[in-house]
């Protein structure tokens, strides 16, 4: 779908520079990128001249400059040669030397200086000579061998150093090199021809057997052509009286295949450098044809050329030329060039420059692929093109997919919104006077021009029906005549939508036509000229309405000449991109150009490397990148465009393609784009980006029927109807319903809903800042009053109902849509969805099965059931029995039962059927049987239903309070049971339930003892007291214990050593004194100080003891694994000597088929390295168990030991700061009974043992509290984590690298009394 269009036009003329003289080779100086030619020898002047062509690029003007490199006498070695002949020349960049082949057989180098010495001048030299005289001489592709085929019929191989490599003799015997059996390979006599005669003939037997004869214009020349590759070299020469033959030699000058015999096949012959076919020229009766042979000689399709206008090619004598990358096929006829390309197997003649004369060679340039150069008697012309998609406007509404492919005199016109036709063929085809040169569209696709030689087409396209129908032709303007009009070559067309067609052509330099065009007269104008400069072509613009012409010059620069004046922009792109547009972002200009090596450039920004590709649409920047993906670029301003990552899987701004795929047009109406294929094939997708953005536009224009039709077509989830504008869609229901219309696509919708917000999940809005809802008032009566925070399912649900239940007359379909709205609502309106069915069964029983027999399809069948039997409408029940599976023996017997039954009893037995307890229960307390009712509540534990339905009915709710109590007890709920006899003055079985709980209930326990009536024996309350007593002093509970013996015991002698027991030795203290016992000071308050100062010195020593230990153990395993991690947590074992030396102990590692921290412990086998070294599955619930132990126990030597000892610090830490306050209180006792210096060392071990842990937080827990960055970054869903046993160590480490919070310690504070 691609055309050739001319970025670079110039010619050079020779007559004033080399006095006539006629160009006799040309070739290529790709590192200067320059020409170099040669002039003569003629009969009339035997010297040969060397000059170099050179363009120089301007602001103003491309300038070609010619400077000569040498020139020497020639004359002719043999007498039988009048004249001598350049046979061949080539160019070396490397040692700037120019090869000349001369069929006098003299080999001449020509060397000139570098830029080092100048001084040393051109040196010329011949390096040999072949006295036999060369016909042909070709240098490989690789530039290390020369090819030479000589009048003896021999073919010579020399080296770069002209050192003779081969030396065959062509011969008759070659011609037996090859047995050729075809198969015939796309021959017509190969395919089906029905059942008539020819069917049953051989078809590999052609009708007609060629036997080689000689063209009667043969002229009797040789070619030579190398493979791309260098590997392998054609022959083309006439076996003398026998026929014209193609012989493939190898690199070693090994014969390795002939061709077949074919009539009239001719000298020309080019093989294409990627290998596959060799071209030549059969020139028939009627015809000349461009046939192709394989490498072993065998032929391989053909299509014929199209002859001049006023002319046939009799005898035109024709050359074959393929450029660099095989897409362009140059064939040179008697007055102009044709460049051919191919694709579906079609050929298509792209361009034909009209050279007036034969030219003499045609050169591509080696290294860009669509330049060359052509010599033309006294002139060189130097032209460059590229491939590109002639198509219509991508803006709706004008996309119609408008395409335009260039065919020799045909243009083949497909608009794809209308019909997508495959190449070659197309839906439109136009005829043109003369081969067309350039097509171009109007920004709104009103109009198109046309350009060819011979002048311009305008056609308008018009559309009826949202169809596009052929094109008519409005006028047609020719190019001015005049005394040299021959010479001028239309290059490039443009056409604005007020009719003015511009035209970029070459004279005498480059200039620029306007033709406007009178719609009204349907005449063109006198038209204009400018000169055009560097301009080279036309830049495309996006904005429909624009009237604006822009051309790009060789500097970047844009210019506008819309007026006939040359207006240069303030934007410009970087450098000459032969692709380019211009974008109007909303008075934002910004001009898109593409490389030919890939980069894609926004003004001077650049943003790929790798593009091949790319559309422009009013919503995005589409681009294809040689990684084979296709991703849409948000139009915003220059500096915010984002390039999606290649992450094709999450984002939907990125897709795979098939691999070499380019972008054809783009039709934002349809959503879709058309992509094709290298071998010539097309394909259209719709891109989730495309398609989002689409179905968002339809949304905001309230077209919610097109937006539905789009989100089922391409699978997009219906939840972004309501999601993108969620007030605007509550507020439009009723035209959301009016819209879609069809019931089904209702249903569809409300059975698609889910409590999601799509936008922000699957269809986040990836354009960065989202275009944010306008405030919207609810209309009167719109469906706007949701419960703020409701589900959005029911949300919708509701707004439905209320649209369709307003609705004066309900048939099937709205009735359907209401049970399907009450059925999609989370959880399930089950039960409002059937009282409509019931409503039905009242007034039109066939409605009302077929609403059943859609609720069933809704909805579990025994769901429905249940619910229709909750609603205690047994017709009801017995329709959707009907529709389920039930066998009518197990459902009819039921329901004939519930008829013969009571309402209230009627309703219970279904209640209790359905297992809705309560409500059952409730029945039996209507009915007043509430001796059954208590039976039920027992059966089923419904005490909170019973005593809320009974509390104000006091007798049965006594019943009921105490079957509850006698429940908790039974299930051990001691407290509670005591707390709910206790309601029931029942003062007895609260004792015995709350001393059962504990002694946590000692308070409730003594209370309700001694409510007890008749009351309890002193003997019986002091056994209870005492039991309590000792429960609390068993559970540490001292002062608890100590107020029980104080105070219903009233033994002071175990009060007091229960408070010293607890640290509380004031209260002690002031006991003995207020009960006039101060000789308990001496007998219990000093034994309970020295007991505590014993027990508090052994925690101290303790404690500084294990600080010693630890700290510095844990400093030591730090410094080990900093010194050495692959040592410390790998250890010792068979095969550690292999692993790399830049072992990481980040946890986040994603390799787990190497050795890495993780495996340690989880290894059999000399050199395991886990998982992938055993081959076995680690990750067993038994392995990790075991592991989880070894972490535990922290065993000394294991990768488990920092932890566990940092574990012991902390917790030791936090039991001094915990005891402190005790040890407070102890000092203070001490002081008060006169023991200073008892109270002194405590104090002082106490201090150093804390300022010990200061020591060590400090230590132990440097840069705590630090936040690490990697803290706040969230795990991603693909992170590797390691399994089983594996993971246990990957959690130590986790929990080594996680900066933790000390514990904290604060000072002891000391008594100044005691001079500390």
């Amino acid at each position: 779908m691609r055309n050739l269009r001319n970025i670079r036009y110039n010619s050079w003329n020779s007559t004033a520079d080399q006095n006539g003289d006629v160009i006799t080779s040309a070739c290529w100086d790709p590192a200067k990128d320059e020409v170099l030619c040669t002039f003569g020898p003629s009969e009339q002047n035997g010297h040969i001249r060397l000059v170099r062509i050179s363009e120089h690029v301007r602001a103003s003007s491309i300038d070609a400059e010619c400077q000569n490199v040498a020139s020497w006498d020639a004359p002719s070695p043999n007498p039988d040669l009048p004249v001598d002949r350049v046979v061949s020349s080539h160019h070396f960049s490397d040692n700037l030397t120019t090869c000349l082949v001369l069929e006098g057989g003299d080999i001449v180098v020509v060397r000139e200086p570098d830029g080092l010495n100048p001084q040393d001048g051109v040196h010329i030299e011949i390096m040999g000579s072949i006295d036999e005289g060369i016909t042909a001489a070709s240098w490989s592709p690789d530039e290390e061998l020369l090819a030479i085929t000589t009048k003896a019929n021999t073919v010579v191989f020399m080296s770069r150093g002209f050192d003779g490599i081969a030396d065959m003799t062509m011969t008759a015997d070659d011609l037996k090199a090859s047995k050729h059996v075809s198969v015939g390979w796309g021959k017509k006599e190969t395919q089906f021809q029905g059942r008539g005669a020819k069917a049953l003939r051989d078809p590999t037997i052609p009708e007609k057997v060629d036997q080689g004869v000689l063209s009667p214009h043969d002229d009797g020349s040789t070619t030579i052509s190398w493979r791309g590759d260098g590997a392998y070299v054609a022959v083309n020469s006439i076996e003398a009286g026998i026929r014209r033959v193609i012989r493939v030699y190898s690199r070693d000058g090994v014969l390795e295949s002939v061709s077949e015999p074919v009539d009239a096949m001719e000298c020309a012959l080019s093989w294409r450098p990627s290998g596959n076919l060799m071209a030549s020229i059969q020139r028939l009766e009627d015809r000349v044809d461009v046939i192709f042979f394989e490498r072993n000689g065998l032929r391989h399709g053909q299509f014929s050329l199209r002859a001049p206008e006023i002319r046939s090619l009799a005898k035109d004598q024709i050359g074959l030329e393929w450029n660099s990358d095989s897409t362009v096929l140059a064939v040179t006829l008697e007055d102009r060039i044709q460049l051919w390309t191919t694709g579906n197997y079609h050929w298509y003649l792209k361009q034909e420059i009209f050279t007036q004369q034969r030219p003499l060679c045609l050169t591509w340039h080696p290294e860009k692929s669509l330049r060359f150069t052509a010599a033309v008697s006294g002139k060189l012309l130097l032209a460059e093109y590229i491939f590109e998609t002639a198509r219509g406007s991508l803006t709706p509404p004008y996309d119609y997919g408008a395409v335009a492919v260039i065919d020799g005199k045909l243009l083949k016109l497909t608009p794809f919104r209308t019909a997508n036709v495959p190449p070659p063929m197309a839906l439109f085809e136009l005829q043109a006077s003369s081969p067309i040169t350039d097509v171009a569209f109007s920004p709104a696709n009103t109009f198109m021009a046309v350009l060819h030689r011979l002048g311009v087409d305008v056609y308008e396209w018009k559309v009826k029906e949202q169809r596009s129908v052929n094109p008519s032709l409005l006028g047609t303007v020719t190019h001015v005549k005049g005394s040299s009009d021959e010479d001028y070559a239309p290059l490039q067309v443009a056409v604005t939508e007020n009719g003015v067609v511009h035209c970029l052509g070459f004279k005498e330099g480059p200039e620029i036509q306007s033709y406007p065009f009178d719609r009204s007269t349907g005449e063109f104008s006198s038209n204009s000229s400018i000169y055009a400069g560097s301009m080279f072509g036309f830049v495309r613009l996006t904005q429909a309405g624009s009237t604006e012409v822009l051309l790009q010059d060789c500097l970047g620069r844009l210019h506008g000449v819309v007026n006939q004046e040359d207006d240069v922009y303030s934007f410009r792109l970087p450098a000459q991109l032969p692709w380019s547009e211009v974008i109007d972002l909303a008075g934002n200009i910004v001009a898109i150009g593409l490389s030919r090596n890939g980069h894609l450039y926004a003004n001077s920004r650049l943003l790929l490397k790798n593009c091949t590709s790319f559309l422009v649409t009013p919503a995005h920047l589409i681009v294809t990148t040689t990684n084979h993906l296709i991703k849409f670029i948000h139009l915003v301003d220059v500096d915010n465009l984002e390039i999606p990552p290649d992450d094709p899987e999450n984002d939907e701004r990125c897709r795979n393609i098939e691999r070499g795929a380019r972008l054809v047009t783009a039709m934002p109406t349809n959503m879709s784009l058309v992509l094709q294929m290298p071998r010539g094939n097309l394909e259209t997708i719709y891109p989730r980006a495309m398609v989002v953005a689409g179905i968002r536009q339809l949304i905001d224009a309230k077209e919610y029927g097109k937006a539905f039709s789009y989100c089922r077509t391409q699978r997009v989830d219906m939840n972004i109807l309501y999601d993108h504008r969620p007030q605007q869609f509550l507020a439009n229901v009723g035209l959301f319903l009016e819209q879609l219309k069809d019931v089904s696509y209702i249903d569809l919708f409300l059975s698609s809903l889910r409590d999601e917000d799509v936008t922000q999940t699957m269809y986040r809005d990836t354009k960065g800042v989202r275009n944010q809802e306008p405030p919207e008032i609810a209309s009167v009566g719109a469906p706007m009053g949701s419960v703020q925070g409701s589900s959005k399912v029911n949300t919708i649900c509701d707004a439905v109902l209320a649209h369709l239940q307003s609705r004066k007359i309900k048939n099937h379909d709205t009735l359907q849509n209401i049970i399907t709205a009450n059925l999609c609502k989370i959880p399930p309106a089950y039960e409002d969805g059937l009282l409509v069915v019931a409503t039905l069964l009242q007034e039109d029983e066939q409605l009302a099965e077929k609403a059943v027999e859609h609720i069933c399809f809704l909805a579990d069948v025994n769901t429905l059931y249940d619910e229709a039997l909750g609603l205690y409408h047994l017709d009801l029940a017995l329709l959707v029995a009907q529709q389920s599976q039930r066998d009518p023996r197990e459902y009819l017997p039921f329901i004939q039962n519930l008829h013969q039954l009571s309402e209230p009893r009627r309703k219970f037995a279904i209640d209790d059927h359905l297992g809705r307890r309560e409500k059952a229960l409730a029945h039996l307390q209507s009915v007043q049987a509430h001796k059954e009712a208590q039976d039920y509540t027992v059966k089923h534990a419904l005490y909170a239903a019973a005593l809320k339905l009974y509390r104000y009915d006091q007798p049965n709710l006594t019943t009921l309070t105490g079957l509850y109590a006698t429940y908790l007890e039974s299930k051990s709920r001691f407290r509670e049971a005591g707390l709910t006899h206790e309601s029931l003055h029942d003062y007895a079985a609260a004792t015995r339930c709350y001393r059962a709980a504990g002694a946590s209930c000692w308070r409730e326990c003594l209370f309700t003892a001694q409510e007890q009536t008749p009351p309890l024996s002193s003997d019986a309350l002091t056994d209870l007291a005492t039991t309590l007593a000792e429960a609390l002093y068993e559970a540490k509970d001292y002062a608890s214990a100590a107020a029980i013996h104080i105070d219903y015991l009233d033994s002071l002698e175990n009060t007091i050593p229960c408070l010293c027991k607890g640290y509380l030795f004031a209260d002690a203290m002031r006991l003995a004194a207020q009960r006039k016992r101060p000789e308990l000071l001496e007998t219990a308050v000093d034994p309970g100080l020295a007991d505590a100062l014993s027990s508090s010195t052994e925690f101290f020593a303790d404690c500084k003891a294990q600080l010693r230990a630890q700290v510095p153990r844990i400093l030591e395993l730090r410094r080990k694994a900093a010194e050495d991690p692959l040592g410390f947590y790998e250890g010792e074992r068979a095969g550690a000597g292999d692993l790399p030396d830049d072992v990481s102990v980040a946890a986040s590692s994603r390799i787990s088929t190497s050795a890495s921290l993780f495996t340690r412990y989880t290894g059999k086998g000399a050199g395991s390295v886990g998982t992938a070294g055993t081959g076995v599955s680690r990750a067993t619930s038994k392995n990790r168990k075991r592991e989880e132990k070894k972490r535990a126990r922290g065993r000394k030597g294991t990768v488990y030991e920092e932890e566990y000892l940092v574990n012991s610090v902390r917790r030791l830490v936090e039991r001094v700061e915990g005891t402190k306050s005790d040890t407070e209180r102890l000092i203070f006792g001490l002081v008060r009974r006169g023991m200073h210096e008892r109270a002194r060392a405590i104090e002082s071990l106490a201090a150093e043992v804390i300022k010990a842990c200061e020591a060590a937080v400090k230590e132990v827990f440097a840069g705590a509290g630090e936040k690490k960055a990697t803290e706040d970054k969230d795990d991603g869903d693909g992170e590797w984590r390691p399994m089983g046993a594996d993971a246990v160590l990957y959690e130590n480490l986790e929990a080594a690298w996680r900066k933790q919070e000390p514990p904290k310690i604060t000072g002891l504070e000391r008594l100044p009394l005691l001079g500390s």
